[in-house]
């Protein structure tokens, strides 16, 4: 993955496991790649209840299993990043956007959310 550009397969791929985590019933409540200034790289940012239940590492690691069960989804770990729901980059987004569990295709460049500059980002689902 290019540090500085997301490109149309870093977006279909993360659209591919987001649907492959929820037909895990792996519970999601927004899924995005978000463009960290500090070290200018992307991750597929999401927040569920998991990382509040298990904790991040237990997190992690079932997310590490499932794409074992999808070789064909090559997103390495390293870029994807869990958080929990109450995290305060997931509630600047849901007081923004609310897609439903559908999964949208919503851009944000150069955005000021709730006074958080949102330098690039690309939402799957904020519910």
């Amino acid at each position: 993955m290019d540090t500085a550009t997301l490109v149309n397969l870093d977006i279909e791929q993360g659209k591919q496991l987001v649907q492959f985590l929820d037909s895990k019933q792996f519970n999601i409540e927004s899924a995005f790649w978000y463009f960290m200034e500090e070290p200018e790289v992307w991750r597929l940012i999401i927040a569920s209840e998991e990382v509040d239940i298990n904790g991040p590492k237990k997190t992690y690691r079932k997310i590490l299993d499932y794409l074992k069960e999808k070789p064909e989804i090559e997103i390495p770990l390293q870029a994807i990043s869990v958080i929990s729901i109450s995290d305060t980059l997931n509630k600047t987004f849901k007081s923004f956007v609310k897609t439903g569990d559908e999964i949208s295709g919503i851009r944000l460049s150069r955005n000021v959310i709730n006074g958080v500059f949102i330098k690039d980002a690309y939402i799957y689902r904020v519910n």
